[in-house]
């Protein structure tokens, strides 16, 4: 009899494990990247609508020139966010890497591979700058740290080039922005890549695990030994390092650059988070629905752009799908079912 029972309660714990592990066809298409596919729909066929240069391979594919250099902000910000926190100064770091970068070339004479590596190190220590002002002053919001360093990094990029701009890069330089390989624009090569690495860091390695378990609860994070403040610096150096990548990009798509460049852009890539999915409370988002928010937002500036719309009125849109974003997935729906 005591047999019995112990099978009969065995079978119980099995069937319960199948039916938790069994797919649902409904909750996979109730997750929020099959709302951003539709969305995305929805702009290509409004786009299509307003210009008819717009819906052509060229189009799409040269698109994601204009809009791709700040997409590589997008993963670091995600986990950012997913912490809890927030990185407001990133515009200013990829104005300031670009600055120098220019200012090494062409007024002290180093090498542009050199530059190169010298601009993205710089984005790298703002970040790093960040992340150790985080972690000293915990009384301390990251968004009043990164409004303090936002505008120490943009003051020195006026300092060093005052209102000037600064250019004359070597021919091949221009690759980075304009090139192709095999008819594909390097920018979204490299974008692809990036993004998979993210992707696998966030979500299948032990660094991305303890990302989401501090956001979740950061107090128990601590005590079950994950080391906080490491991971909060690590995480804000890559932004800082991304940051460095994307003035690379742009300094090469523009020519030039001036300490006034990628103003607003911590807007266009909290907004591309959000409405990627990343909670603004932390401890969820993913990867893949930030990927597809970058396509919506990057080919909804590009499509009105087309149509020379003015870039107050873009602003307007990308605010509104900021708090769309932020709001749509916490509206509780009635419950209509009866209760038996």
């Amino acid at each position: 009899m005591e047999q019995r029972t112990m099978l009969d309660k065995q079978g119980y714990i099995q069937r319960n494990i199948l039916d938790k592990n069994e797919f649902s066809l409904k909750g996979f298409f109730l997750q929020w990247e099959w709302m951003l596919v539709i969305i995305l729909v929805v702009v290509t066929i409004i786009n299509a609508n307003l210009s008819p240069y717009y819906l052509n391979y060229a189009s799409l594919r040269d698109g994601t020139m204009i809009f791709l250099d700040k997409a590589y902000i997008v993963f670091p910000m995600a986990m950012i966010m997913i912490l809890r926190d927030i990185d407001i100064s990133v515009g200013s770091t990829v104005a300031l890497s670009s600055v120098v970068m220019a200012t090494m070339y062409n007024s002290l004479g180093v090498p542009m591979e050199l530059a190169i590596v010298i601009c993205l190190a710089v984005g790298a220590l703002c970040g790093l700058i960040n992340g150790m002002l985080i972690v000293k002053f915990k009384e301390l919001s990251a968004v009043i740290v990164t409004l303090g360093t936002m505008i120490l990094y943009r003051g020195i990029a006026y300092v060093i080039l005052e209102d000037q701009s600064s250019g004359n890069f070597p021919e091949w330089f221009g690759f980075f922005g304009w090139g192709y390989i095999f008819g594909i624009p390097f920018i979204l090569i490299l974008f692809v890549i990036v993004a998979i690495v993210f992707g696998l860091i966030l979500h299948k390695t032990t660094f991305g695990r303890q990302i989401f378990a501090m956001g979740k609860n950061p107090t128990a994070s601590r005590f079950s030994g994950v080391k906080v403040d490491k991971v909060k610096i690590i995480v804000f150096t890559l932004a800082g390092l991304m940051a460095g990548l994307t003035a690379l990009f742009l300094s090469s798509r523009m020519g030039s650059t001036r300490p006034n460049v990628a103003n607003m852009y911590e807007l266009d890539v909290i907004a591309m988070a959000a409405l990627g999915g990343i909670s603004t409370a932390g401890g969820k988002g993913k990867i893949i629905g930030t990927v597809i928010a970058v396509f919506i937002i990057g080919y909804l500036q590009y499509g009105l752009g087309l149509i020379n719309i003015p870039a107050q009125t873009l602003l307007i849109i990308v605010g509104v799908l900021l708090i769309l974003a932020v709001a749509v997935p916490k509206i509780k729906l009635p419950n209509f079912t009866k209760k038996k």
